[in-house]
Parts: structure tokens; sequence; C-alpha cells
């Protein structure tokens, strides 16, 4: 049997540190244009190389605009290709943890292309803010993909990946499609953004949503499926793309649900807290990734979940666990509660809001790398294992993404657990998990549970120059921040202005589509 090598990644992911001067051009750019334009992005040296042998790029190169085009076919191109090598490798994984995290990364892949498709294809219509949101995705899956080789010890996959050169190429676009990416102005609709359309926001505001659903869930029989997973499948057959409506039945559903990329514009809604649950156990402590742990996870865009416990029972001690994860663009989630300790929120990637809901975790419960946007909401730290917490631990590794965590009108406060223990617990706001984490903490009550210096390193010095940090208005016991770090990215923000950029309206176009949810939101400050 052939193994999985570094040999067999490098052909996946080779490494290229080759100048354009040392090869002809062999398509119909001149070897000055190409070191013209390329030497304005990131990375240089893949650009040119990859333009310089590939023959298809052809189109002429005028402006800025044609070479941003022209980038993100290349960066197409390599991740089909790259696609293409990683489905061979799946016969050689020596193991169940390396088929695991390849078949994370088989995913994965599958979304990066349909994120950088979506940019480049002929009849797209995405605006610029949607460009710089799916390509901020593109690279956070190329991240997440090699995470789960590293977090399961599979150790050769790491320096190959992190030397990605579809990661190069993607970083590449983000950098030039910035220039034109421009925030929107802040308005609003009945108390949404405009994202949210009319029939949403009615169907959220309603008093009774489940009178609407097209499938009901039901335990005891009464309904038309008595799992979760079924009347999903069952949603995955329907014909369109309107607006489907699943209510599941107050009851524990002990089960793995997963909406995937083809599922669009699907809603879950249940009794209430508490009510409807839904729960699993997966852990990376008991052989998981991180990524396959949720236990509820969904990827199709316009996703909508109201009144639903999603719960992950693998305990304090066994790692990253994960409750939800959260990969649908324009997605929204009102009234719902999410349970875990390690990794419960994992807001993965693309544009999401969170209003009402309740987080309880212990370390980096709420992660990863969207554009995501809470409030209203309660954020619970729980009593810890090795009696730190850290509520948040953003992802952000490219400073062209317009990813970040606002946390907006919430309150973070002590679990009950903690309660009686909470002065032996150090509890956090956050720590920068990759280079440029952003997270910005916004008229929340603060209780005294928060260390006077607020927040937490990574490892040593890592990041506390390059990740954007800030708090604006908080109250509680907890808020001050006569005592806070003194990092080169920390800020205390005394501008309404720069505050807002962090508001749904600015920070997720929120007033173009919450509105249409009918979850109530504050567009600004």
């Amino acid at each position: 049997m052939t193994y999985i090598t570094m040999s067999n990644i490098y052909l996946i992911f080779p490494l290229l540190f080759v100048s354009s001067f040392f090869f002809p051009s062999t398509n119909g750019y001149s070897q000055a244009a190409i070191k013209f334009w390329c030497i304005q992005t990131p990375h240089p040296q893949p650009c040119e190389y990859f333009l310089t042998q590939n023959p298809k790029y052809s189109t002429p190169i005028n402006k800025k605009s044609d070479f941003l085009k022209v980038s993100l076919e290349l960066a197409l191109d390599r991740a089909l290709r790259a696609q293409t090598n990683a489905y061979s490798l799946g016969s050689k994984c020596r193991n169940e943890r390396e088929k695991a995290a390849w078949a994370d990364c088989l995913e994965l892949y599958e979304n990066t292309i349909h994120k950088i498709k979506s940019t480049v294809g002929p009849n797209t219509k995405c605006t610029a803010a949607d460009a710089q949101s799916w390509l901020s995705t593109a690279l956070t899956n190329l991240e997440t993909c090699r995470a789960g080789f590293e977090e399961l010890g599979v150790t050769d996959y790491v320096m190959p990946l992190m030397s990605n050169n579809v990661s190069s190429l993607i970083s590449n676009t983000l950098s030039l499609n910035h220039g034109y990416y421009t925030e929107p102005t802040a308005t609003q609709v009945d108390g949404f953004p405009t994202w949210v359309a009319l029939g949403d926001r009615k169907l959220l505001q309603s008093s009774s949503p489940a009178s609407q659903a097209n499938i009901v869930v039901a335990k005891d029989g009464s309904g038309n499926f008595k799992t979760v997973k079924e009347a999903v499948a069952a949603a995955g057959k329907r014909k369109g793309s309107a607006r489907f409506v699943i209510y599941v039945k107050a009851g524990i559903y002990s089960e793995n649900v997963d909406l995937g990329s083809k599922l669009k514009n699907i809603m879950l809604v249940g009794d209430g807290i508490g009510k409807t649950i839904i729960t699993g156990s997966k852990s990376v402590g008991g052989g998981s990734t991180t990524f396959k742990s949720a236990t509820v996870a969904v990827v199709g865009d316009g996703f909508i979940c109201r009144g639903i416990t999603i719960r992950n029972t693998a305990g304090p001690t066994n790692h990253q666990a994960v409750a939800l994860r959260s990969g649908s663009d324009l997605s929204v989630f009102y009234q719902c509660s999410f349970e875990g300790y390690q990794d419960t929120l994992y807001v993965h990637s693309d544009r999401q809001f969170y209003r009402e809901c309740d987080i309880y975790g212990t370390v980096d419960f709420i992660f990863g790398n969207a554009a995501v946007v809470l409030q209203n909401c309660n954020i619970f730290a729980r009593d810890p294992p090795n009696k730190t917490n850290t509520v948040t631990a953003q992802g952000r590794s490219d400073p062209n993404q317009n990813t970040g965590i606002s946390i907006h009108n919430c309150r973070v406060t002590a679990a009950s657990d903690l309660k009686a223990s909470k002065n032996s617990v150090k509890t956090y706001l956050g720590r920068p998990w990759k280079q440029y984490s952003r997270t910005v903490v916004m008229k929340t009550f603060l209780d005294s549970l928060i260390q006077p210096d607020g927040w937490m390193p990574w490892s040593g010095t890592f990041a506390l120059k390059t990740l954007y940090y800030g708090e604006y208005l908080n109250t509680g016991p907890g808020s001050s921040t006569a005592n806070r770090v003194k990092w080169g990215g920390y800020r205390v923000i005394t501008s309404a202005a720069e505050a807002s950029k962090f508001t749904p309206a600015n920070f997720i176009a929120g007033n173009s589509w919450l509105p249409a949810t009918n979850v109530p939101f504050t567009s600004g400050l």
C-alpha cells in the first residue's frame, strides 16, 4: 500500500519560490506585464509563475479590474487541480484519523471552488462586498483543512499545507478586490438588516411560525418524521429554493444534523430554548476533527433557526466539541441556545447574525472566521477544568478578510456552575487564534468575572500588534479599561464612527438581508 507522505502532499500543495526571471512567457502576457501586475499582490511569486506557465490566460490586462478577473480565474484553476489531486489520496490514508481529516478537506475544497466560482462566473451578480465575503470563506476553508490534520496529529501534512499556493492566490484576489469593497450605509427596515427578506421577517416575528411549516418533526410520531435528519433529507428533495420551514416539536433529539451547501433557505423552528433540544457528543478527544464534531452543521445559504437548543455533551475534558457550526452566508439564529464547553459556537465563515441567543462554554467558546454580529445575547462562561476561560478566539488570517466577531448589547456573566467559584477562575474576552484576529465588544454588560487585563495572549507575542481588539461603552463591574492589555492592536474605541463599523448594518451588510428574516435587530449603535 502507498501511504500519504510529504511527497504525495507536495503534489497538491507544491512550494514555489520561482522568480519570473528564470522562465520565458508562454502566453500572451509579456514578462514585464506579468511582473508589473503581480508585484502589486501580497504573493507575487506564485502569481508570476502560474501566469507565465499557463497559456489559457490571454485576456488583455489593461486595468486593475482586468487583473482581478484573471487572478480569480487563476485561483479557481489551481483550486480545481488541487481538488483533483486531493481526491486521489483517499485510498492512501493510513488510518481513521487521516481519513477524517482528508474527508474534511474534500468538503472544504468543494465549498472553496463554489465560492470562487460565485465571484467569477459569467452570470455572477455578486457585489464587491459579496466577493470579499466569499473569498474570505474560500481562504478560511483551506485553513480549516490544514487545521484538521494538525489537531489529529498528522504532522507530516503541516508544512506543505501552510505553504499552500491556492491560499496565496486567493489572498491575492482578496487584496485586489479590497480596493472595490466599500462598507454599506447604515439603514434598517423594521429593526432588521435589509438582507432579511420581508417574508422571512414576518415568519420570524410570527407568534406561531410552526403553523407555516412544510414538514413537522415529532418524537412521538405525530409529525411527518421522528428525526431532524429525515426532515432535512426530505427538504433536500424539494423543488425550487423558496423558504422551507421544518418545525421540530418539543423533545430531545439525539442526532448529528448536517445541512449541506445545496440546502438553501431552510428554517428550523422549535418550541423554544430548553424545549426543542438537538444534542450530540462528538469531540476531538473522541477522534473527530473540530469541523466534524458539530451537533448541527449548516453550510447552505440563507439558513434561519429559531427557538431551539443545540447541545454538545462531550464534556469539559474532551477538548474541542462543537454544538453549532455555521458556514451559511446570510444566516440568522434567533432565540436559540448553544451549549458546550470548549469551542461551543463555531462561526466558521460568511455573514451571520445572532439575536437573543444564549451561548455557554469555557475555552474559545465563540470562535471561527465569519463576519458575525451577536446582538442582545447572553454569554455564559462555565467552570473550566484548567481554571481559565476565553470567550472568543477569532480566526482572521489575512488582513483583507472582512471577518470578525462583533458582540453588541450583550451580557457576559457566569453560568450557574461557575458562580460559586468564579473568583478562582480567570475569564478573558478572547485570545488571538490567528494573526489578524478581530473582535469588538460594544455596549455590553461585563460582570466581575472578566479579568482586569481583559484579553489573553495566544502564545508569547503572537499577533499582539496585528490583531484588532476593541471595546466601546461597555458597562458592569468587569468593563473598566483602566488596566487592560497594552498591546499594539488593542484599543478603547472612543469614536462612534469607528464603533459603527461593527454594527449589523456596516459589518455584515445587514440592512440588505436581515429584514427579510423578521428577526428584530438594531442596525446601528
